[in-house]
């Protein structure tokens, strides 16, 4: 759920197989796959998001790749075939959980003139030489996806593979975010991904290890949207967690300026093929427990939460505290955005994912 600016209405291309939030109130279209897995460039805003885990050179490492996709109302009515109707931009980071170290870089184009695209058909963007690109896997309805990204001083070349079917978030991927209907996003998630490649850190090449594979594992967010955030909410607080018995557990809370909830929500899938309980806007709490604040922009964050939802209770914390990004170049945005360890009431640690901090340093623009 990553951050970047967005406004109202929801438009919709006719034939389009796809979810309608203006329409709330009646059953939601179903999403169609392949082709929801691509671009949807009539709604204002929308991304494409992978975030894991991986072991290389004997270590843990995070990393997350972040495409998003911004309509430019402005120039929709310029007929210059040099108007910027469409903007591309991409995050990625890479955390060095022994070096306790981010890197991070971020690109930003307007589409086409073969600089940046993404396709309306199926996963394939591209911005500049980072690329991200859905292929079909050995199992019908299953995705590889190949991540490309040479950045400054790192770069990431993975494959993220399915190991179980795509997710539906909220009711059946028409996700909720905020009290009014136009609060709505649809929202697909794939977690568990199996990820292969390497990675590269300054001139080294670290092959992905093989043998432990609960600690090479991804998660992939695909969300859409044209209104997602109430005026109200100035930022979120979200978690995508890969289980370690092979469930995935979503939960996210929208806060007002003053820090308190308006509104909440995810999910829990107990398994690969296990029916998907979705929460209730007020049955998940986020309650910090630990502050770290960065020395670069001095912003607070909640670096460990506890976390209540009807899935349970439990604890989230940052197994490094520095992984604040800056991408006031591209987004416009400070947030924070890191690998986490997810631990039960008994303390016993249940899985791993990727927390993210959004409206701490600055609210949020939606305009």
């Amino acid at each position: 759920m990553p951050a970047l600016p967005i406004r109202r209405r929801w438009l919709l291309a006719a034939g389009l197989a796809t979810c309608i939030p203006g329409a709330y109130a009646l059953p939601p279209r179903a999403l169609s796959f392949p082709r929801d897995h691509g671009s949807h460039p009539l709604l204002r805003t929308e991304w494409w998001y992978i975030t894991g885990q991986l072991r290389a050179a004997g270590t843990l490492w995070g990393f997350q790749i972040t495409f998003f996709r911004s309509r430019v109302d402005v120039a929709r009515s310029l007929r210059s075939a040099f108007a910027a109707r469409q903007l591309l931009f991409a995050h990625a980071a890479l955390t060095d959980v022994a070096g306790k170290r981010l890197r991070h870089d971020q690109r930003i184009a307007r589409a086409g003139f073969g600089v940046a695209q993404a396709s309306e058909t199926d996963t394939d963007i591209r911005l500049n030489d980072w690329r991200l690109q859905r292929q079909p896997s050995s199992t019908p309805g299953d995705s590889r996806y190949t991540i490309h990204a040479q950045a400054q001083d790192f770069a990431l070349a993975l494959t993220a593979t399915s190991t179980q079917p795509i997710l539906l978030q909220g009711d059946h991927g028409l996700s909720r975010k905020g009290p009014l209907p136009e609060n709505t996003s649809c929202y697909a998630s794939q977690p568990q991904l199996a990820l292969s490649g390497h990675i590269q850190v300054g001139a080294k090449q670290l092959p992905v290890q093989t043998g432990a594979p609960q600690d090479n594992r991804a998660w992939m967010d695909h969300e859409w949207s044209e209104a997602l955030m109430h005026p109200d909410a100035v930022g979120w607080d979200w978690i995508g967690i890969n289980l370690t018995d092979g469930g995935a557990l979503t939960a996210f809370v929208l806060r007002r300026a003053d820090g308190s909830p308006l509104w909440a929500g995810g999910s829990l899938r107990a398994g690969a093929h296990a029916p998907v309980q979705a929460f209730d806007h007020d049955t998940v709490r986020f309650t910090p427990l630990r502050h770290w604040t960065s020395p670069a922009t001095g912003t607070r964050y909640p670096v460990q939460q506890q976390m209540a939802c009807p899935a349970g209770r439990f604890t989230i914390t940052a197994m490094v505290d520095d992984q604040e990004l800056d991408s006031r170049a591209s987004t416009g945005a400070i947030y924070w955005e890191g690998l986490s360890t997810l631990t039960d009431a008994q303390g016993r640690e249940v899985g791993r994912g990727y927390l993210e901090l959004t409206g701490y340093a600055q609210r949020l623009r939606l305009d």
